[in-house]
């Protein structure tokens, strides 16, 4: 049997060298009001389709855990929403226990092969396309979504692991109905969707794809998590299932380099959460390889920034979001990548000194900026890699309080394109940088190397009071854009006071250097007018947008949200 923890604590206090968490007073919530767990807490579940959110209630009134419901909602998304996630893919979980006041990130990113080099995406001496580079096998990192969900169910599970599978491997078997979105892209000219794979499963006879509504049905994936269900997490990288995700890989003219011994090896890792104040709130996300770093050193910026409490109708406050996200995407595309492999900065990102000196420039950004240089900062290349965005967010509370936050992808719309065992397969190794040094011969922070989890834009967020009490927790699918999404929405709730469901309404921004992407048409002339003049003239989101899900406790109640932009829904019972 695989054991998933042998290298935990080591992990954890690596993590926990580089970047402290916060430490200031954590107490308890609130006890519920009788033994049965019954209380004002829970449960919710805010997720990017109403299929995987009815699983996640079912069982947490049936009495699981938020963890419980995690693994749930993920099967059901797998099969209705596979252009954005699945078991062939990794996540980032942030975890609150309500008895003790812990918040705990397990990461299930994507490892590279034991055989991959820093020229894995070169070819004679020139990156690859992207597209090429996404369609090949050498895309697909070794997935770490299942183990992921077994680590975290094994800690924090209240039902056993075989019962949290029925519902998706029903869906599968009888069929569901082909939802909005998953209709759209199958339906789409992306590459993915036209792969040998992707005709296997989406074309009848006849040539004909379905449409949105009609039934489909995926008897391989029910077999699939009938398995995981018997046979436990063990069974997705050992034995059958293996075999089959090593075969696509290797198969066709671009084969990676994926083996059943990478399989094996995976391990998720238990990392201490990354938390700092933020305003009268303590912010927490997952430390590198995740981005969240950068979405708190924004936070921290905006401290610094008046005009961002102007509200959401001021153009003054959108000019200076608009400046923040260049300064943090700067630092972030420079710095952030796997802290087992190269040094990540993250106390000097986070430097009060530092950040105030950032956030002094705020008023003079027009344009692209430089990385800055915080204390411990190594000597490396900018990474500008595009990190496309076919992932999705979902948060759960139990009724004893306990609360996931979870962000998980297969990268692009439906991965690789390739499929295994009725899941589609991860690009997520396209996350790395595909120029392993810059002219000047610096070395990017984001190469690949074997056995190296790439830099992931998922930044799952949980909100605590100074007294470390759940306030809050929330997250969106989006690539490089997620920074700016979570960062949009913390500041609706946070700073104007947005309800959750308003805030995600509000239009999206996006500048990242020369980029500048937005809901053009939801924003007032002035802002947009502003924003031109402030060197962020607005443009349309070009192919992705933000899939925001979350909740703020307030008034007793859970203030929920669920984007308008993607197919999902916010229940609580």
């Amino acid at each position: 049997m695989r054991r998933f923890s042998a290298v935990l604590a080591v992990a954890s206090l690596l993590v926990a060298a580089c970047a402290p968490p916060w430490t200031g007073p954590r107490l308890p919530m609130e006890a519920p009001p009788d033994a049965s767990g019954e209380g004002p807490w829970g449960p919710m579940v805010a997720a990017a389709n109403p299929m995987a959110v009815e699983a996640g209630m079912q069982i947490l009134n049936a009495g699981g855990s938020a963890v419980d419901a995690a693994v749930a909602v993920q099967a059901v998304l797998g099969l209705v929403e596979p252009q954005s996630s699945g078991l062939g893919g990794g996540a980032f979980m942030v975890h609150f226990d309500a008895e003790s006041g812990a918040v705990t990130v397990y990461d299930g990113r994507e490892t590279a092969p034991a055989a991959a080099t820093p020229e894995l995406f070169m070819e004679n001496g020139e990156p690859m396309g992207f597209r090429e580079a996404v369609l090949s096998g050498r895309s697909t990192g070794a997935p770490g979504a299942v183990a992921m969900l077994d680590m975290a169910h094994r800690e924090h599970g209240r039902l056993q692991w075989r019962d949290l599978f029925t519902e998706a491997e029903r869906l599968a078997r009888d069929g569901f109905p082909i939802p909005p979105r998953m209709g759209a892209q199958l339906n789409s000219e992306a590459p993915q969707a036209h792969t040998p794979w992707a005709e296997a499963y989406f074309e009848r006879p006849d040539g004909s794809r379905p449409q949105i509504g009609e039934t489909w049905r995926n008897p391989a994936y029910a077999e699939t998590v009938r398995t995981l269900a018997e046979e436990g997490a063990e069974a997705f990288y050992e034995g059958r299932i293996a075999r089959e995700i090593v075969e696509a890989v290797h198969a066709g003219d671009n084969p990676g380099l994926l083996t059943l011994g990478d399989l094996a090896a995976y391990e998720p890792i238990r990392r201490e959460a990354l938390c700092r104040p933020y305003r009268v709130h303590v912010v927490c996300v997952p430390p590198p390889p995740s981005s969240g770093v950068a979405l708190l050193q924004l936070l921290a910026m905006a401290e610094h920034t008046t005009d961002i409490q102007a509200g959401p109708d001021a153009p003054e406050a959108w000019v200076a979001f608009a400046r923040l996200q260049r300064l943090m995407y700067a630092d972030r595309d420079l710095y952030v990548g796997d802290p087992a492999f190269v040094t990540v900065p993250v106390a000097g990102l986070l430097d009060p000194a530092y950040v105030a000196s950032r956030a002094a420039l705020v008023p003079t950004v027009n344009g692209p900026v430089e990385a800055g240089t915080p204390p411990g900062s190594p000597y490396v290349a900018l990474d500008t890699t595009a990190e496309v965005a076919g992932t999705s967010h979902f948060v759960i509370v139990d009724r004893w309080g306990d609360a996931v936050s979870m962000t998980t992808t297969v990268e692009s719309g439906f991965g690789s394109g390739r499929m295994a065992a009725g899941f589609f397969l991860n690009n997520q190794l396209t996350d790395f940088a595909f120029s392993p040094i810059d002219a000047a011969g610096r070395p990017a922070a984001n190469a690949v190397a074997p056995g190296k989890r790439p830099r992931s834009s998922m930044a799952p967020v949980i909100v605590l009071d100074r007294q470390g009490r759940l306030v809050a927790l929330l997250g969106s699918p989006g690539g490089n854009s997620i920074l700016a999404y979570n960062a949009k929405a913390l500041i609706g709730v946070l700073d104007w006071n947005l309800s959750m469901q308003a805030a995600f309404d509000q239009p999206n921004l996006v500048v990242r250097g020369s980029s500048v992407g937005a809901d053009t048409e939801l924003f007032a002339d002035p802002v947009r007018d502003a924003l031109a003049a402030a060197g962020a003239p607005l443009r349309p989101n070009a192919t992705e947008t933000s899939g925001l899900h979350g909740g703020i406790w307030r008034d007793g109640r859970w203030d929920m949200g669920a984007d308008r932009r993607r197919d999902g829904v916010a229940r609580a019972d």
